[in-house]
């Protein structure tokens, strides 16, 4: 995609990402004024800088730092390095500066070490977390931004590929590497444990930044206003009347074993037109060249485990670089859901349809749900389990259709304000449902 942009669109997002280069600096140093620790990336340079008759300031360590990494880049990735990328040895410069000028700037901010511990560690968590919101609401830009990235995101991206390994591992590994040189240089130069450079503000940041970031990312799309010029939008724009097909449309989200597969079959059965729900997996692995089971197993299935591995390694990794499987299955479902919507009518089963056409007038969005009970004495039937076996899958199944949700949406599967009809076919049968369902449809449209 990024090819087909134009130099006046390029200029826009590399001006964008010098400001938003700052107000990731700013949240930064003012995390650190907190006094309750510094961020995993930052913890080593930070560290150094507090060592007496150092000559270095924090920002000129973090170039230092950056440069390093940059090199490893370079020596992991050789010949796929892109060369738009030798930029970050600018970006690190600047964002150096950037760092000792906001550390300068939230000097006054620092609580007093002496100040009454009620009062003092209770104001220096609240600086903590405005500090981390304010670092995350610029990573979410960042990513929005998709041009350049810092050193510090570009390293774990180069190791993840170079070892093949699942990018989000990768960076909580160099994360908590950095943190433990962080601790080394600390216990060598100090002597000792310090809370205030290594404490719990540094655990605090590893998970409640990525999920800020979770939090903002929905919020931000009015930015590609100031990144993409009016004409370049103007130009991308469909003829009015034309963003969306017109076509009546049925999306089923829906709880397992609340029977949502069946209602979604005989509505489309009911309207003569087609049901989607494997099809899109089928279209999602040939088009990216995975097995269907691969893609089955991935798609709406995130663990909490996985869930919180996506929020600890969230990250400023522009969109266009983003090696996240689970990412790219979703970027590619989410296309085929809007071919299908443009084509004709349909009935679209699960994948986050009732979002992803959240824009488009013409589409009914359903969500199915029973009581547990109905459930387990359905899935038990469907598939020869205990109920007890039944329980489990249950659980497990809806836990990840959530986590997905709530992963690519900032909002809760089960949030009624998601839906324009919500179901319980334990109270209505599967052949109640549908009559509700196409009621409502005769209004769509």
């Amino acid at each position: 995609m990024n090819e087909k942009r134009s130099k006046a669109e390029w200029l826009r997002r590399y001006a964008s990402f010098v400001v938003i280069l700052f107000v990731i600096a700013f949240g930064t140093s003012l995390s650190i004024r907190a006094n309750l620790g510094s961020s995993p990336i930052s913890a080593p340079p930070y560290i150094l800088s507090l060592i007496p008759g150092m000559r270095l300031t924090m920002g000129q360590l973090t170039m230092c730092m950056h440069v390093f990494f940059i090199a490893i880049q370079v020596l992991l990735l050789r010949k796929n390095f892109e060369k738009r990328q030798y930029t970050q040895i600018l970006v690190s410069f600047l964002f150096g500066f950037y760092t000792d000028l906001t550390m300068w700037m939230t000097g006054f901010l620092q609580i007093p070490f002496d100040t009454e511990p009620l009062i003092g560690y209770p104001l220096r968590f609240i600086e903590l977390l405005i500090g981390g919101a304010i670092l995350a609401f610029g990573i979410a830009c960042e990513v929005r931004c998709d041009s350049l990235m810092l050193a510090g995101e570009g390293m774990p991206l180069a190791i993840s590929k170079f070892l093949k390994k699942d990018f989000g591992k990768v960076k909580i590994c160099t994360d908590t590497s950095l943190v433990c040189i962080g601790i080394l240089f600390m216990f060598v130069y100090f002597g000792h444990w310090d809370w205030q450079m290594v404490g719990v503000g540094t655990l605090v940041s590893m998970f409640y930044v990525g999920f800020m970031v979770r939090v903002f990312t929905p919020h931000i799309g009015w930015l590609d206003k100031i990144f993409i010029p009016k004409s370049v939008r103007q130009a991308a724009r469909p003829e009015a009347g034309d963003t969306w097909g017109g076509h009546r449309v049925v999306t089923i989200a829906r709880m397992y074993g609340s029977g949502g597969n069946a209602v979604g079959e005989a509505v489309a059965r009911r309207l003569g037109c087609p049901c989607y729900n494997r099809q899109i997996i089928d279209r999602t692995a040939c088009q990216m060249g995975y097995s269907t089971d691969f893609v089955a197993e991935t798609e709406q299935n995130l663990s909490t485990g996985r869930l919180w591995e996506l929020i600890f390694s969230d990250s400023g990794i522009p969109a266009s670089m983003n090696p996240s499987k689970e990412d790219a299955i979703y970027v590619s479902q989410s296309r085929t859901i809007r071919e299908l919507a443009h084509q004709g009518p349909c009935v679209i089963i699960g994948r986050l349809g009732n979002w992803i056409l959240r824009d488009d007038p013409h589409v009914l969005r359903v969500f199915i749900t029973s009581g547990r009970d109905f459930a387990v004495r359905q899935i038990a039937e469907k598939l020869h389990l205990s109920d007890e076996e039944a329980a489990r899958k249950i659980e497990r199944v809806n836990t990840g259709r959530a986590n997905h949700y709530r992963h690519y949406t900032g909002r809760s599967w089960t949030d009624i304000a998601g839906y324009d009809l919500v179901i319980n076919t334990e109270c209505t049968g599967i052949d109640g449902a549908v009559d509700m369902i196409l009621r409502a449809a005769k209004n769509i449209g």
